[in-house]
């Protein structure tokens, strides 16, 4: 079987902008906390659990091995969202909200007949996932479409066979503190702050 890369400490990637930035639509409490507290606990946890499976596999202790996928997955899936997350997100000042143009442009209308619509398609996806998860607008290199998927808990995209281009995070700690249990007005105020930018990028990426 293959074994995950123990050697290679994770680490928080650089959070391009101040806490505070996303205000008032994100506040700069809940950017601290989700940061510096859950995405780091993903790392460390992360971490963990690949050392553990490197001594499991010197070890050829299978079942050991076996028992810390699901903590592979569950935590290297946090970091690899969360660090896409970040990226999809800017401040007002930094086009966070500012339509996409472009072949990305192009290719919503295409295929949702407007951005709005698209908008639409995805919130709803977002605010009906039931518990924990994530909302996603992914690109299917197969089908040569973008595609709406949910992932439950920190499942990544990848595992639906789908590139991610743009992840809503509606786990409560991304959004109770200034919500509360109001998710669909996180998600309403979110696209006020979404990098179109960073998904333009992501997108000529996964034509490649």
């Amino acid at each position: 079987m293959n074994q995950p890369d123990s050697q290679q400490q994770y680490q928080l990637p650089p959070l391009p902008y101040d806490f505070n930035a996303l205000e008032p639509f994100i506040s700069a409490e809940i950017m601290n906390l989700h940061y510096t507290k859950h995405h780091q606990a993903y790392v460390n946890n992360l971490n963990k659990a690949l050392e553990q499976y490197n001594e499991a596999a010197q070890k050829k202790d299978l079942a050991a091995m076996e028992s810390l996928l699901s903590a592979i997955k569950f935590n290297g899936g946090g970091h690899l969202n969360h660090s896409i997350f970040w990226t999809n997100l800017a401040p007002k000042d930094k086009g966070g909200g500012t339509p996409p143009d472009g072949a990305l442009a192009q290719a919503i209308n295409k295929q949702y007949g407007s951005l709005q619509n698209l908008i639409d398609q995805l919130s709803t996806m977002a605010i009906g996932l039931q518990g924990s998860g994530w909302a996603w607008l992914g690109w299917c290199k197969v089908n040569k479409c973008f595609m709406l998927a949910a992932c439950d808990n920190q499942d990544p995209l990848v595992t639906k066979g789908l590139i991610p281009l743009l992840g809503i995070d509606v786990w409560e700690h991304s959004y109770y503190l200034q919500y509360k249990n109001v998710r669909a007005d996180y998600v309403k105020a979110i696209w006020n702050v979404i990098n179109w930018k960073n998904v333009a990028e992501r997108f000529e990426k996964a034509q490649a």
